[in-house]
């Protein structure tokens, strides 16, 4: 019996020694199973990254092929490197900052901003390979931490509700409800209401299951407008491949922009490792994931490939917990999610005509799963409750992630200050709020 067990878990072959995947009491089976799992709950950001970064000026096929390659390199990386069953691809949030904010409101040119993409990937780099990443985790709070997330959630809920037309322009309250007559809306509308049973019935692969029952029930309302081909060449990469601008990002005033794009990434990707981490037996007895470093190292590696491609931060997703959750422990996972994105790309005329009404879904959804955050947060804390509620808040109020960071991380310092507990706040902080406080008054 015992050799048969061990025949299935491919002991002898090259898989078992590579991966150890007996040692990690799993099998071939199993961690294919749980690529695929991951796979299929991911899988959204192909129809939806190409879209939100339209929005910036760049060619959609073209980044259709930076999101998938991106997506198939670095979590094929994470699997042959890290020996992890974690997925990466353009992280959500992230690109709606890059098209909506510093393509559509700071005014910036998308090879500027895929500029900072690549920076920040930089300065990632080398603080997870430095002890400033320890520095800089011990000196933000743990309530600001988890209200950078839920405020991008909320960023990102409220740009779906914007896509959907469910909430429009209105000069005299700023913003109203949308009108329902509209096919677009109601097509938007359906699609939400579709999704949300679904993922609520917490069916595998809600969220792409939703973009795709929407874009067939968009056909006969004329909005989905199929392909004349399902299998073409894919699109040519050229429109943006190496087209990043990084002069130009290193100008002082982008500076509030990178950090913010490091700040996110760094901690959605450390709260995402750990997470999904947690739900097995990665973590040892002191809190500590093995081969972290690499992790981070292939996160980080993911975001400059991303901007030398043509797309947004590449990230750890959460849902690699979907994969992790059938069995998958190693990097054969990995390596399997990493197959699925390569062969997507013959299905690119597919997800090149999905409609932004069924994507729009998607963007509300994966809002509502990051603001969950504010549930870490005490709200019978004023301490807690004053900075954390602005960071969250001035997000999506004043379209950026960067500036509901900065007010956070300056109210934090100067309330705790001026309450008599500036011994409690950590050095680093006061030179962040610093750094903002300039940023505010001679460059904003």
């Amino acid at each position: 019996m015992k050799d048969e067990t061990l025949a299935a878990n491919g002991s002898d072959g090259f898989l078992e020694r590579f991966f150890q995947l007996s040692k990690n009491g799993t099998n071939v089976r199993t961690e294919i199973l749980a690529g695929l799992t991951t796979f299929v709950t991911m899988a959204y950001i192909l129809f939806v990254n190409p879209i939100t970064l339209e929005a910036a000026g760049m060619d959609k096929g073209a980044v259709f092929m930076a999101t998938a390659l991106s997506s198939a390199f670095t979590t094929l990386l994470m699997g042959l490197y890290a020996n992890y069953p974690f997925a990466l691809a353009p992280g959500m949030g992230l690109n709606a900052f890059f098209a909506y904010v510093m393509v559509g409101s700071m005014g910036l040119s998308w090879q500027t901003a895929l500029g900072a993409v690549f920076i920040s990937g930089v300065i990632a780099l080398i603080v997870a390979m430095s002890g400033l990443r320890e520095l800089i985790i011990k000196a933000i709070p743990l309530p600001l931490k988890h209200a950078v997330s839920a405020g991008i959630g909320l960023f990102i809920a409220f740009i779906g509700l914007k896509n959907a037309g469910i909430v429009v322009g209105n000069e005299a309250t700023f913003v109203d409800l949308g009108n329902f007559a509209n096919p677009s809306t109601l097509l938007a509308t359906i699609g939400l209401i579709i999704s949300a049973v679904l993922v609520a019935r917490e069916v595998k692969g809600g969220i792409l299951l939703g973009i795709i029952i929407t874009t067939i029930i968009g056909i006969p309302m004329g909005i989905t407008k199929l392909p004349s081909n399902i299998f073409i060449a894919p699109p040519s990469m050229a429109p943006t491949l190496f087209k990043l601008d990084i002069a130009s990002a290193l100008k002082f005033s982008m500076y509030p922009v990178i950090f913010s794009l490091f700040f996110a990434d760094m901690f959605d990707t450390i709260g995402t490792l750990v997470g999904v981490a947690s739900r097995t037996n990665m973590i040892d007895e002191k809190g500590n994931l093995e081969r972290g470093n690499r992790a981070l190292f292939v996160d980080f590696i993911g975001t400059m490939l991303g901007a030398l491609l043509g797309t947004s931060n590449v990230t750890t997703y959460v849902e690699s917990a979907s994969g992790v959750s059938v069995g998958g422990r190693t990097g054969l996972t990995s390596v399997t999610v990493s197959l699925f994105f390569i062969l997507s790309i013959i299905f690119s005329p597919i997800a090149l005509a999905v409609p932004g009404e069924a994507t729009a879904p998607a963007l509300i959804l994966v809002g509502v799963f990051m603001a969950s955050s504010l549930n870490h947060i005490d709200f019978g804390n004023f301490y807690e409750a004053f900075p954390a509620l602005l960071t969250a808040i001035m997000m999506p109020l004043t379209y950026s992630i960067s500036h509901g960071l900065a007010i956070g991380f300056v109210s934090y310092a100067v309330l705790m200050l001026l309450s008599g507990k500036g011994k409690d706040v950590h050095w680093v902080m006061y030179l962040l709020t610093i750094a903002f406080a300039l940023y505010f008054a001679f460059v904003r």
